[in-house]
């Protein structure tokens, strides 16, 4: 008779049961997470592990007191990445995105619940915070064909149970992104449905101490990612074959060797394909003395996302002079804003109080200052003053918020652009750049 063998060796016997991070010793963990390659470089870099278990219930604590502070009966989430808050638990992120058929339901006590795919309940059990696991939130017509409502009416069902008995007498319902037939569903059964994105929002905006940990380590493997790529650049471009594409595919790969998961876009261009920005890599031969730069949006190890930008300039021969001076322009632009930003600061007011790019760089600028970041590009964003909308984001900076300061220097109608961009943790007192990843020091006149 056959039975099941599930591998319970140790990775490192001689780290005992668990981890620096607080997750089993074992060949056999649910929840996927950094590899010994990653590990091994925290170690020698100094970097100090997250405990998952304590970030798990400070995020926890956090989305519960923004749900119990408005007075909601709970939260419904059907963003994958708000479902990662939430449980720190994944399945099929990408695909989920658009065919959504999680949801998490965290009662205004507490108590919370994971739909998930039928026949994988068990990835979000590692988490006690997680008290019951079920099925049957697919409402999509992919999955459901014509009786998605039926189903739809089913689960609106379900989570009505479940508020009776955490939430008795609310009926205001917090819900971030769902299905057309589930929100009329929900609203049958008698919630006032509201704005969820607004909570979830406001509550990754402030990172907890292991979060921050967690950061930290995301950063420092995407930075030996980034340094991968760039040798490869180097030693590749001008051999005739070497494109956008190739030099990539690095990053990536090394992004998923350190237990990173994914990458958001795909913005590296070179030569003149960096001008425009936002023309997506592609399979371009990368040319001798031209400019290649890129964005990271790479969601790495922990679901912590590095969003850092870089140009360098492949030689042998010097960048032009308006090449140099466009990088020192950008590198002024991102380092002075930089110095306003501490706690008690209002959004507006970094707005209001931006480094001024010269006129030649100002249509084609970024579409922000700055944004949030965490699990992905979050809350707040801080727009450019001809771009601020009054009212939007009168909030002040806490500490604890992690935000992306950014620069697109690049002219209309040039044959390139500079793009720069690094990650900042707001302190008690002031700020610390995440980042250290070096400008290419010949863009920058050496």
């Amino acid at each position: 008779m056959n039975q099941h063998y599930r591998d319970r060796r140790k990775i490192d016997p001689t780290l005992g049961a668990t981890l620096g991070d607080g997750t089993p010793n074992d060949m056999d963990r649910v929840e996927i997470g950094p590899t010994q390659l990653a590990f091994a470089e925290w170690a020698a870099a100094g970097l100090e592990l997250p405990n998952l278990a304590e970030m798990r219930a400070f995020r926890h604590t956090r989305l519960t007191q923004h749900v119990v502070a408005r007075d909601f009966a709970g939260l419904l989430m059907f963003d994958p990445l708000n479902i990662r808050y939430a449980t720190d638990s994944t399945n099929m992120q990408l695909w989920n995105t658009h065919n959504p058929f999680r949801a998490v339901l965290l009662c205004a006590d507490g108590y919370m619940v994971m739909w998930d795919y039928k026949n994988s309940p068990f990835l979000s059990e590692f988490n006690p915070l997680v008290r019951e696991q079920r099925a049957g939130a697919d409402l999509f017509y992919f999955d459901r064909g014509d009786k998605v409502g039926a189903a739809a009416s089913v689960f609106a069902n379900e989570v009505r149970e479940l508020l009776a008995e955490h939430a008795p007498g609310l009926k205001r319902l917090a819900v971030d992104k769902i299905m057309l037939h589930g929100l009329r569903s929900l609203e049958a059964h008698g919630f006032e449905v509201m704005d969820g994105e607004e909570v979830t929002e406001k509550s990754r905006a402030v990172k907890g101490p292991d979060e921050i940990k967690a950061m930290r380590c995301s950063s420092h493997a995407c930075e030996t990612a980034v340094g991968v790529m760039e040798e490869f650049a180097r030693s590749h471009v001008g051999d005739g074959k070497t494109c956008e594409i190739d030099i990539w595919a690095v990053l990536h790969a090394e992004n998923i060797r350190r237990g990173g998961e994914w990458i958001e876009t795909r913005l590296l261009s070179s030569g003149p394909r960096t001008n425009p920005w936002f023309q997506e890599c592609g399979p371009r031969i990368c040319q001798r003395n031209e400019i290649i730069s890129f964005d990271t949006d790479l969601v790495g190890a922990y679901g912590i996302c590095t969003d850092i930008s870089r140009s360098w300039w492949i030689g042998p021969d010097k960048p032009r002079a308006d090449m140099v001076y466009a990088m020192q322009h950008g590198v002024e632009h991102i380092m002075t804003n930089m110095q306003m930003l501490k706690p008690g600061v209002m959004i507006p007011e970094l707005s209001a109080g931006t480094h001024v790019l010269d006129p030649e760089f100002q249509k084609l600028k970024y579409g922000c200052l700055m944004h949030g970041v965490g699990l992905c590009d979050e809350w707040p964003l801080v727009a450019y003053p001809d771009q601020a909308v009054a009212g939007a984001y009168d909030y002040p900076l806490e500490p604890g918020m992690t935000l992306c300061v950014e620069a697109l220097v690049s002219v209309e109608g040039g044959d390139f652009s500079i793009k720069l961009e690094d990650q900042v943790l707001i302190t008690d007192d002031g700020f610390e750049n995440l980042t250290t990843y070096p400008f290419d020091p010949v863009l920058m006149g050496g």
